[in-house]
């Protein structure tokens, strides 16, 4: 199984460009620019949003998702058509419509809060639906869209690592963390050199403990 680094490199070496990056992931542009590869060094919560663009496509209301890959080490990649931002309050107005359940997109919001609900009954850390406006994204064909609603709780989770790194180790196995200090955090960080390491070194005494 690839990781995170290897999909990166062949996606490249392909002719893949950037295409932007935030907290949890980066995106690379196709060659073609009709596709985005989202790829995560950690992402717990990417499989629910993959299941969200299968179960909710009949809606055309979801990017169109054509490839979905577990890496290893935990981290996820995601290849759905390029989409383009909207304006603020385009994007708002989308977010409060699902929020109430109106009728234009009840059945979305149906698949939403069914997959929401497993992701919180199957994941530690799992958070709210994300209302970031930049989550409201539009089609080339004009649709409207919504991408990224679900999300590990950062901040609790990354706390907890750096202060209970034993209770991270108890609830998430190893092999899905592997590269959990190595999120972009393009919006939130940048990440300080000597934290990452201490939490690295925190979870690594925290898994020999726990393998005695």
């Amino acid at each position: 199984m690839a990781d995170h680094r290897e999909v990166e490199r062949a996606l490249r070496a392909a002719g893949w460009t950037d295409g932007g990056a935030g907290d949890w992931a980066i995106a690379l542009r196709s060659p073609d620019g009709a596709r985005a590869a989202r790829i995560s060094p950690f992402d717990p919560t990417g499989p629910y949003s993959a299941a969200l663009y299968r179960e909710a496509a009949h809606t055309r209301q979801v990017p169109a998702l054509f490839e979905h890959r577990r890496l290893a080490g935990g981290g996820d990649l995601q290849v759905i058509e390029w989409l383009s931002p909207v304006p603020e309050a385009e994007a708002i107005a989308f977010h409060e419509a699902i929020a109430r359940g109106d009728a234009e997109v009840a059945g979305l919001v149906e698949v939403i809060r069914r997959v929401h609900e497993r992701a919180r009954r199957d994941l530690p850390w799992c958070g709210p639906l994300d209302h970031n406006p930049d989550n409201v994204r539009r089609t080339a064909d004009g649709r409207l869209v919504v991408a990224d609603l679900y999300y590990a709780d950062g901040p609790d989770l990354y706390e907890t690592a750096a202060t209970n790194p034993d209770l991270v180790v108890a609830r998430i196995p190893a092999d899905q963390r592997r590269f959990m200090t190595e999120i972009p955090l393009t919006y939130s960080g940048p990440w300080d050199p000597g934290e990452r390491e201490a939490m690295r070194a925190g979870l690594a005494a925290a898994d020999a403990r726990a393998a005695i």
